[in-house]
């Protein structure tokens, strides 16, 4: 589908930002329609404006505005255009510097972009090429009533947008400021070049993650990413410390974690549910002076969780659920208000059919009795009387069959067992504890029935849906919910879903996989995959082209297992 332009209803004019400005002027008072008028392409010199949405009127969504130059006017160094990674790593420091020039420079709150998180990601907002550089933002044109306000309008274009544009794209002057903004652009991709290097490390020696020697894990309160003043500095156990080389860092040391069973134990409020956390984030590159710079955990780990409430369409959860009292099928199981324990299952089970080769879990959002089951339970409990087996059964199998665990476990010592190592956080001081854990195994044994293998699930194979209106809707909200037509997905247990621009960008996937991909032939995994190359061969802007949307300005790059889980969670799923 070609995507419809105001353009296509209002000619596209061209002209110089002069012409604009004095265009603007004209239209004071006039009703707010007008400003459609302005929809084109204006040559600043430095740079052109593309005007290519005018809202509809005052309350509606701002104005979609595009800044275009080319690398060369700008100056930018040949380290920001040098190959994909440092062009990514440019965009996101452009968005960035973007954002830090409106609120330096605009006045009443005009101007806006998508605002960046700690983590540096693909986004539309920005575009980086060796010929070309695009900023996308917004512009809420001034009015009285419904009324122009064009002088306004004209002193926005003619001194807000061009010194916050341009705040943003030179870096050839010569002047103190500019001169450090050159220094932190490269600073910006030589931290996220040391990241992917790290992540091709993990490949190379096979480990699930690693956390350097000095990381500070620990965030400034439970609403804040940024980083605790006086945090205590993350020191490896010297037998998990290891060492590597990367293109700009040098050598560093740092905690490797490899494949198996990872337990994460201690005390309340020593650093356990912190460390996890690093690592759930670890799927994603960091900001300098984040302090999770060199934290990088395998690019498809998922952090796993109960869900009560939400919806399970023909799962095989039969590894943690058999024998139901109603006789349901529990390898094609399917409820629309899962409890705790089902909700957790078939989110393993989802996990691993999605290819994610490490789970992430926190005792403190799981359901207990998917967990473990003690002794003493076991024994009252007749073992074809409880249709749940927990995941201490299970684990070690699951670990023989390529997925991993990362798990923080305080109130039981079951796992003990199990776990290849386990890790104790003291006062925030990382521990090596596995050989005492082994002691306290031998001294205490507790009987686990471990299945000698995991039976993976089978592949779903998604049925084509179609719009259930006739005015299809496609919406985000922050970071946990999508609607789609008249349904909503609650996405609150994927907390690795870090933007609302990966949120957005998961809404319009999701209608294009459904609608589109799907074709009752092909499984889950596939379509993402087959997602996924049409991302990397078209980019962002392919992802809204079901819904006729030109230059998305606000979306981010979601995890292809992000896309899967959500599609788990949505109601309306068919499988063949």
């Amino acid at each position: 589908m070609t995507p419809r332009h105001d353009s296509d209803q209002f000619r596209r004019r061209s002209g110089s930002d002069a012409d604009l400005l004095a265009d603007l002027r004209r239209m004071d008072s006039r009703p707010y329609g007008s400003y459609k008028s302005v929809i084109g392409d204006w040559d600043y010199g430095d740079f052109q404006l593309s005007i290519d949405r005018v809202q509809s009127d005052p309350y509606a969504p701002p104005s979609a505005i595009r800044a275009i130059t080319v690398p060369k006017t700008m100056g930018l160094p040949e380290e920001a255009l040098s190959d994909g990674r440092s062009r990514l790593a440019t965009a996101d420091f452009l968005a960035r510097a973007f954002d830090s020039a409106i609120a330096e420079r605009a006045r009443g709150g005009a101007v806006r972009i998508a605002r960046p998180g700690q983590e540096i990601l693909q986004r539309s907002s920005v575009t980086v090429m060796p010929d070309r550089v695009e900023i996308r933002f917004q512009v809420q044109l001034p009015a009285r009533g419904r009324s122009i306000l064009g002088r306004e309008a004209a002193r926005i274009f003619d001194v807000d947008v061009p010194n916050i544009v341009m705040d943003a794209f030179d870096f050839i002057s010569e002047d103190e400021a500019t001169t450090t903004k050159r220094s932190a652009l490269l600073t910006h991709i030589a931290v996220y070049e040391d990241y992917r290097a790290l992540q091709d490390i993990l490949v190379e020696k096979n480990w699930v993650a690693f956390v350097a020697e000095g990381s500070i894990l620990a965030r400034r309160s439970g609403v804040s990413q940024s980083p605790m003043e006086d945090a205590v500095p993350f020191e490896s156990p010297e037998s998990l410390r290891c060492a590597v080389t990367l293109p700009h860092a040098g050598e560093i040391t740092g905690m490797a974690i490899e494949p198996g069973v990872t337990l994460i134990v201690g005390g309340g409020y020593h650093g356990k549910s912190t460390l996890l956390s690093a690592l759930q984030r670890g799927v994603y590159a960091h900001i300098p002076g984040d302090g999770r710079e060199l934290v990088a955990t395998t690019p498809d780990a998922m952090k796993v969780r109960a869900a009560d409430g939400r919806a399970v369409t023909a799962v095989d959860v039969s590894a943690f659920i058999t024998h139901l009292p109603t006789g349901a099928d529990t390898r094609v199981f399917s409820t629309e208000n899962a409890s705790g324990s089902t909700s957790q299952a078939a989110a393993i089970m989802e996990a691993v059919e999605l290819g994610s080769p490490l789970l992430l879990i926190d005792e403190d959002t799981s359901a207990t009795n998917l967990l473990i089951r003690d002794e003493r339970m076991r024994t009252l409990v007749a073992a074809e009387k409880e249709p749940i087996t927990p995941l201490v059964d299970r684990i070690g199998a699951l670990a023989t069959s390529g997925v991993s665990t990362v798990m923080v476990m305080g109130g039981s010592g079951d796992y003990l067992d199990v776990a290849d190592r386990v890790l104790m956080l003291d006062s925030y001081r990382c521990l090596d504890v596995s050989e005492r854990a082994r002691e306290v195994v031998a001294a205490m044994p507790r009987r686990l029935d471990d299945e000698d293998a995991f039976t993976m699930p089978a592949h779903r194979v998604l049925i084509r849906q179609r719009p259930n209106t006739e005015r299809p809707k496609t919406k985000s909200s922050g970071l946990d919910e999508i609607i789609l037509d008249r349904r909503s997905v609650s996405l609150f247990d994927l907390e690795q879903i870090v933007d609302p621009g990966q949120t957005e960008a998961i809404a319009w996937a999701m209608r294009t996989i459904l609608e589109e991909l799907a074709n009752s032939q092909v499984a889950l995994p596939d379509l993402l995959k087959r997602f996924q190359r049409r991302l990397d061969s078209e980019g962002l802007d392919t992802v809204t082209k079901a819904g006729a949307r030109a230059y998305p300005a606000f979306l981010a790059r979601p995890r292809m297992v992000d896309i899967g889980a959500a599609l788990n969670r949505y109601r309306g799923l068919r499988i063949q």
